[in-house]
C-alpha cells in the first residue's frame, strides 16, 4: 500500500541510503560524499522551516522523497523554489515519482509559490520525461558545469509556472 505523508526527522536514514547510490553511482547529483543521517536531518529540519519535504512509503517503508528549497537566496526570487526527487533504486518504473511530484507541486501551488525549477544532470531521460509529463518545460542548458566520475556533464533546467497570485506579498510558510 502507498501513502505520501511530510517527512520527519525519523526518515533520515532511510533518505540518507536511498540518496547514497546516486551520490556514489551516479552524476545525476554533484555532491561526492554521502551526506550522513545527521546532515540529512539539518537539511529536512532547514528546508522545512519554509516548503514542504514530503515521503512516499510502500507497506510503511520510505521508498522516494521530494522536496522544495529556495531557487536563489535573494529576496526577489522568493516566488522560485527548486525542486529535487529521488526515488529508491528498486522503486522505479512504478509511477511513485510522478505521484509524489504531484503532490509536491500542489502543495507549492497552494503556498503562492509561481516557479517551480528542476536542474537535471544529463543526460538523464528517466528525469526529462517525468518532469515533462508533469508540465515542466526547458528553458535552460549550461554546458559542462559539474566534474564527476571523471567525466564533465552538463546541466538543464526545467520549469513550470504555477497560476501567478494576484496580489504576491509573500509565499505561505508549509
Amino acid at each position: 500500500m502507498e501513502n505520501i505523508r511530510p517527512v520527519t526527522v525519523l526518515d533520515a536514514a532511510t533518505i540518507s541510503s536511498i540518496y547514497a547510490h546516486y551520490v556514489k553511482h551516479t552524476p545525476i547529483t554533484f555532491e561526492i560524499d554521502v551526506p550522513d543521517e545527521t546532515e540529512i536531518k539539518k537539511r529536512i529540519t532547514d528546508y522545512t522551516k519554509k516548503y514542504p519535504w514530503i515521503v512516499a512509503t510502500v507497506n510503511g517503508k520510505v521508498v522516494a522523497y521530494a522536496y522544495a528549497a529556495d531557487f536563489k537566496a535573494r529576496a526577489a526570487y522568493r516566488w522560485s523554489v527548486e525542486s529535487s526527487i529521488y526515488v529508491d533504486k528498486d522503486f522505479h518504473g512504478k509511477g511513485l515519482g510522478q505521484k509524489l511530484y504531484t503532490e509536491l507541486c500542489e502543495r507549492l501551488k497552494e503556498m503562492g509559490v509561481l516557479n517551480i525549477i528542476g536542474g537535471i544532470t544529463l543526460p538523464n531521460p528517466a528525469s526529462e520525461k517525468l518532469h515533462e509529463k508533469m508540465g515542466f518545460q526547458f528553458v535552460a542548458r549550461f554546458p559542462e558545469v559539474g566534474f564527476k566520475m571523471g567525466q564533465w556533464y552538463d546541466v538543464g533546467y526545467w520549469q513550470l509556472t504555477l497560476p501567478k497570485p494576484d496580489a504576491p506579498e509573500e509565499v505561505k510558510p508549509v
